[in-house]
């Protein structure tokens, strides 16, 4: 397998540098590239590791800071399934760049996903999903919204076989299952955490109705 050189490839795929102390071997090219990169250590000695490259995405958690709930999606993920796991993940709507930047893949897979119409986006990481063996890197966002913003049935995209459940969650139950272990996907469980720390009002007891003023 010769080494490729990375000058030669698509604008999509330049975001795989190679220098002096990275270089790939392409084993599978398609949607995914697979292949086995040679990495210099900094005593000198040269390594190989497996590699992954799909690109970067972005990701986001929608939640309504008035009703006090947050909007996820379930489907069926190929990773839990490897393990025998049926379990349809509670995940934050997120999808690959594709070209776009990260503000408007993460509103526009919350419309195609979620249903919801986002406005405002509060950036929280652009952080590595998986160092070790991937270099996806995912930006992460809060975004508020309201009810009147639920205008699609959402639910994915069919011809790219998507079949999502859209599910508002309580901040109460979204605490519940942190503190259980029961929020398994990772950029969601981040975000959850985001939430929490920037918003820890939002997790308290309900808001107080207003009583008059004694005359």
């Amino acid at each position: 397998m010769a080494v490729v050189d990375l000058r030669d490839r698509t604008s999509s795929e330049r975001d795989m540098t190679e220098t002096d102390t990275f270089r790939l071997r392409v084993i599978h090219q398609g949607w995914n590239t697979f292949g086995i990169a040679t990495i210099r250590l900094p005593d000198g000695r040269a390594i190989d590791r497996a590699l992954e490259h799909h690109g970067e995405a972005a990701a986001v958690l929608p939640y309504d800071a008035e009703r006090r709930c947050v909007l996820l999606v379930r489907q069926e993920r190929v990773g839990p399934l490897y393990w025998g796991d049926p379990e349809l993940l509670p995940e934050v709507p997120a999808g690959g760049l594709d070209g776009k930047t990260p503000d408007a893949t993460a509103i526009e897979e919350a419309f195609e996903e979620a249903g919801v119409r986002l406005v405002e986006l509060e950036p929280v990481v652009h952080a590595y999903a998986m160092p070790t063996v991937s270099s996806e890197r995912i930006w992460l966002y809060l975004a508020p919204y309201t009810s009147a913003a639920r205008t699609g049935a959402g639910g994915g995209l069919a011809h790219e076989g998507e079949q999502m459940v859209v599910e508002e969650v309580s901040l109460g139950d979204l605490a519940r299952l942190m503190s259980e272990g029961k929020l398994r996907d990772m950029k969601t469980l981040v975000l959850a955490q985001a939430l929490q720390l920037r918003r820890p009002d939002l997790f308290g007891p309900g808001p107080v109705e207003s009583t008059p003023s004694p005359a």
